[in-house]
Protein backbone atom coordinates (compact mmCIF):
# COMPACT_ATOMS: atom_id res chain seq x y z
CA UNK A 1 0.00 0.00 0.00
CA UNK A 2 1.30 3.44 -0.93
CA UNK A 3 2.10 6.02 1.73
CA UNK A 4 0.30 9.37 1.84
CA UNK A 5 2.93 11.25 -0.16
CA UNK A 6 3.06 8.57 -2.86
CA UNK A 7 -0.72 8.65 -3.13
CA UNK A 8 -0.79 12.43 -3.36
CA UNK A 9 1.86 12.55 -6.11
CA UNK A 10 0.43 9.63 -8.10
CA UNK A 11 -3.14 10.94 -7.94
CA UNK A 12 -2.01 14.36 -9.10
CA UNK A 13 0.09 12.95 -11.95
CA UNK A 14 -2.80 10.75 -13.09
CA UNK A 15 -5.36 13.56 -12.85
CA UNK A 16 -3.24 16.11 -14.72
CA UNK A 17 -1.47 13.72 -17.09
CA UNK A 18 1.93 14.96 -15.89
CA UNK A 19 5.27 13.17 -15.68
CA UNK A 20 7.85 13.35 -12.88
CA UNK A 21 9.81 15.70 -15.15
CA UNK A 22 6.82 18.03 -15.56
CA UNK A 23 6.45 18.36 -11.79
CA UNK A 24 10.21 18.78 -11.34
CA UNK A 25 10.47 21.56 -13.94
CA UNK A 26 7.44 23.41 -12.63
CA UNK A 27 8.65 23.15 -9.03
CA UNK A 28 12.37 23.66 -9.57
CA UNK A 29 13.33 20.36 -7.93
CA UNK A 30 15.34 17.49 -9.40
CA UNK A 31 13.35 14.88 -11.31
CA UNK A 32 15.11 12.19 -9.28
CA UNK A 33 13.70 13.72 -6.08
CA UNK A 34 10.15 13.69 -7.42
CA UNK A 35 10.61 10.11 -8.63
CA UNK A 36 12.09 9.00 -5.29
CA UNK A 37 9.28 10.56 -3.24
CA UNK A 38 6.66 9.08 -5.57
CA UNK A 39 8.07 5.56 -5.50
CA UNK A 40 9.71 4.97 -2.13
CA UNK A 41 7.59 2.93 0.27
CA UNK A 42 8.79 4.61 3.44
CA UNK A 43 10.15 8.12 3.66
CA UNK A 44 12.86 7.89 6.32
CA UNK A 45 13.06 11.58 7.16
CA UNK A 46 11.05 14.66 6.44
CA UNK A 47 12.09 16.26 3.12
CA UNK A 48 13.75 19.68 3.29
CA UNK A 49 11.37 22.64 3.33
CA UNK A 50 12.69 23.79 -0.07
CA UNK A 51 11.88 20.35 -1.50
CA UNK A 52 8.36 20.50 -0.08
CA UNK A 53 7.89 24.02 -1.45
CA UNK A 54 9.06 22.93 -4.90
CA UNK A 55 6.88 19.85 -4.83
CA UNK A 56 3.93 21.99 -3.80
CA UNK A 57 4.56 24.38 -6.68
CA UNK A 58 5.18 21.55 -9.14
CA UNK A 59 2.01 19.70 -8.15
CA UNK A 60 0.03 22.95 -7.95
CA UNK A 61 -1.16 22.04 -4.46
CA UNK A 62 -1.09 24.01 -1.19
CA UNK A 63 2.17 23.64 0.75
CA UNK A 64 0.27 22.50 3.83
CA UNK A 65 -1.25 19.59 1.87
CA UNK A 66 2.16 18.42 0.66
CA UNK A 67 3.77 18.96 4.10
CA UNK A 68 1.08 16.89 5.85
CA UNK A 69 1.36 14.05 3.31
CA UNK A 70 5.16 14.01 3.69
CA UNK A 71 4.90 14.05 7.47
CA UNK A 72 2.41 11.19 7.46
CA UNK A 73 4.70 9.21 5.15
CA UNK A 74 7.48 9.70 7.75
CA UNK A 75 5.26 8.77 10.66
CA UNK A 76 5.17 12.35 11.97
CA UNK A 77 1.95 13.96 13.10
CA UNK A 78 1.55 17.59 12.01
CA UNK A 79 -0.76 19.52 14.28
CA UNK A 80 -3.23 21.96 12.76
CA UNK A 81 -3.09 25.70 13.18
CA UNK A 82 -5.11 27.29 15.98
CA UNK A 83 -8.75 27.89 15.01
CA UNK A 84 -8.00 26.24 11.65
CA UNK A 85 -6.05 29.27 10.39
CA UNK A 86 -3.44 28.85 7.68
CA UNK A 87 -0.63 30.21 9.82
CA UNK A 88 2.96 29.86 8.69
CA UNK A 89 4.53 26.67 10.02
CA UNK A 90 6.77 27.21 13.02
CA UNK A 91 10.12 25.55 12.22
CA UNK A 92 10.84 24.98 15.92
CA UNK A 93 7.58 23.05 16.32
CA UNK A 94 8.30 20.99 13.20
CA UNK A 95 11.81 20.24 14.48
CA UNK A 96 10.53 19.24 17.92
CA UNK A 97 7.89 16.94 16.49
CA UNK A 98 10.30 15.33 14.05
CA UNK A 99 12.99 14.94 16.71
CA UNK A 100 10.70 13.28 19.23
CA UNK A 101 10.17 10.42 16.76
CA UNK A 102 13.89 9.61 17.02
CA UNK A 103 13.95 9.36 20.83
CA UNK A 104 13.72 6.12 22.76
CA UNK A 105 10.42 5.33 24.48
CA UNK A 106 11.96 6.19 27.85
CA UNK A 107 13.26 9.55 26.58
CA UNK A 108 9.86 10.36 25.04
CA UNK A 109 8.25 9.80 28.47
CA UNK A 110 10.73 12.27 29.98
CA UNK A 111 9.94 14.85 27.28
CA UNK A 112 6.19 14.31 27.77
CA UNK A 113 6.58 14.82 31.53
CA UNK A 114 8.56 18.03 30.94
CA UNK A 115 5.93 19.37 28.51
CA UNK A 116 3.11 18.54 30.94
CA UNK A 117 5.02 20.27 33.72
CA UNK A 118 5.55 23.39 31.61
CA UNK A 119 1.90 23.46 30.54
CA UNK A 120 0.74 23.10 34.16
CA UNK A 121 2.68 26.26 35.04
CA UNK A 122 0.41 28.39 32.88
CA UNK A 123 -2.48 30.02 34.73
CA UNK A 124 -5.79 28.24 34.29
CA UNK A 125 -8.60 30.31 32.82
Amino acid sequence: MANALQQLIRERLDRKGWSYGDVARRGGVPRSTVHHLATTDRVVRMPQSTTLEGLSKGLELPLDTVRRAAAEACGIHVYGSPQGQDAEADPEVDLLIASVQKLSADDRRHVAALVESLLDRTPKQ
